[in-house]
């Protein structure tokens, strides 16, 4: 059992002692220790590659169906689990509300289930011959050892996404968590039993751990989440390795609430598209695009809905814990005063609490008359903040919301068909969400384009990372062909060459 005041990581199927540098882990809520984290050694990690790569070698040898078994069996245990403590040390550690914690583990278990499945489904493809007697077809296999460089703000769940493809591929994997989120990732391990022990290691630590992984001849996948400067670097050190690489690097998306909008259903959306979890999804609406007929009216009913969320420790009835860190509500803040200098109007929060002086709180805010030339427009702030910009039409919309670096999600509001059909075809996003935000579909890609990161996860993109194609051709009658060295006169004279003397 996983005991958060000892400074563990976990490999060989077991929780092990670490004798690296141990760390205090504080509640972001009232900055209250909620237990020790531990910075792997060099030692330690090399101990869990060595031991993930016996074990891999021996799984990516399993047939399709027994691979599938077991990780429907891993889904089991998930579903089977009280996951109460795995959620409150999440909501402990980075301040997530409880009901946010509980439904992340509980939604894990699809991941596993939905990949065991298309792993046994899609193993190759025969295509047709280009010479008759020869059978000609692709397979996949197993890549070796993955590494998973995980975000703080959906540990369990994006861990799984990833987790589970690697393991359906045949792979090992190492985990390397957030620091932010290491106790309740740890907490988590305790369903990989039905796995080979070893095959699965969670090693805590900070970005010299990450570099290790990928550098190490021992890895040969790398799946990251996290922000646009550590995914850029973790692309670069992965491909210096030729490594494939799965990065989902955030972004600032756009969300547009066109003159056909229903404004109820819009300002509601807005709501949790702005301020789930504070902000802190990679996926949050952060720019908004409200066109002009309708932007007074928006506005009204937005500001009203977000004045009903409740502020607190995520373990309370609040919807809005705190950001998980000062240095994140520090940005949030920068950003927020920048926007304010250059004209933008704080119509609700734009401060921190006065009910909660203590932790890492900011208030849900909303900001007009929002411009280009303003930081929070061109960066991602991750926190609760949403930007509103009034556009003139809907074309003027989609002009602003393609205007960035970024291309993780764009989110419409219309009742016009049109309007849908078009926004759908010009977002410049890698997934785009028409009057319902930010839900995914363990079927369909998830990923960016732009500056938002490299690959997909989930779908058959998700499981194609994790391993690697081999043409294969078999003749299964031996014979000499016509067009083997040496070639018969017949075909010099044929073609005007001279017969040697």
């Amino acid at each position: 059992m996983f005991d958060p005041s000892k400074a563990v990581y976990f490999a060989d199927g077991a929780y092990q002692i670490s004798a690296g540098v141990a760390h205090d882990v504080i509640d972001p809520s009232n900055l209250d220790k909620v237990g020790i984290r531990s910075e792997v050694t060099a030692a330690e990690m090399e101990t869990a590659l060595d031991g993930a790569s016996k074990v891999q070698r021996q799984w990516a040898r399993l047939d399709a169906k027994t691979r599938a078994t077991i990780l429907h069996q891993v889904a089991s245990r998930i579903e089977a689990t009280d996951m109460r403590r795995c959620a409150e040390l999440m909501s402990r550690e980075m301040g997530k509300p409880y009901p946010e914690a509980i439904g992340e583990v509980a939604n894990c278990a699809g991941a596993f289930r939905y990949f065991a499945e298309m792993a046994r489904d899609d193993g190759g493809k025969v295509a047709g011959t280009t010479q008759a007697g020869s059978f000609q077809h692709s397979r996949y296999e197993a890549l070796g050892v993955s590494v998973h460089i995980m975000p703080f703000n959906f540990p369990i769940l994006l861990m799984c996404w990833t987790v589970a493809a690697s393991l359906a591929s045949g792979n090992g994997c190492i985990i390397k968590p957030a620091p932010a989120t290491t106790l309740s990732t740890l907490e988590f391990m305790q369903v990989f039993d039905p796995l080979p022990a070893g095959l699965v290691a969670c090693l805590p630590g900070g970005a010299e751990l990450a570099t290790a992984l990928i550098e190490s001849p021992k890895t040969h996948a790398v799946a990251f989440t996290g922000s646009v400067a550590a995914g850029r670097a973790v692309a670069m050190a992965a491909a210096g390795q030729m490594k494939p690489a799965v990065i989902e690097a955030g972004g600032s998306d756009p969300m547009i609430i066109t003159a056909n909008a229903p404004v109820d259903v819009a300002a509601a959306g807005a709501v949790t598209a702005a301020f789930h979890m504070s902000g802190q999804v990679c996926t949050s609406a952060e720019r908004f695009f409200v066109v002009d007929s309708i932007h007074d009216e928006f506005i009204a009913r937005f500001a009203e809905e977000t004045q009903r969320l409740r502020i607190g420790n995520g373990l309370t009835r609040a919807e809005i814990g705190p950001l998980v860190s000062k240095a994140a509500r520090d940005k949030v803040i920068r950003l927020v005063e920048d926007a304010k200098s250059k004209g933008a109007t704080v119509v609700v929060g734009g401060r921190i609490p006065e009910s909660e002086p203590t932790g890492w709180f900011y208030e849900p805010t909303i900001l007009t008359g929002c411009t280009q030339d303003m930081a929070i427009m061109r960066e991602e702030c991750f926190g609760p903040v949403a930007a509103v910009m009034r556009v003139a039409d809907f074309d003027q919309a989609i002009e602003r919301a393609n205007d960035s670096e970024f291309g993780l999600g764009a989110s419409v509001f219309t009742t016009s068909l049109d309007e849908a059909m078009d926004a759908a075809e010009r977002l410049e996003a890698g997934m785009v969400w028409i009057n319902n935000p930010l839900i995914d579909n363990d079927a369909l890609p998830f990923g960016g384009w732009k500056k938002s990161g490299l690959g997909r996860e989930l779908s058959r993109l998700g499981l194609d990372t994790f391993r690697r194609s081999k043409m294969v051709i078999i003749d299964h009658k031996p014979v000499v062909q016509g067009w083997w060295y040496p070639y018969p006169d017949e075909w010099f004279y044929e073609h005007g060459g001279r017969k040697h003397s």
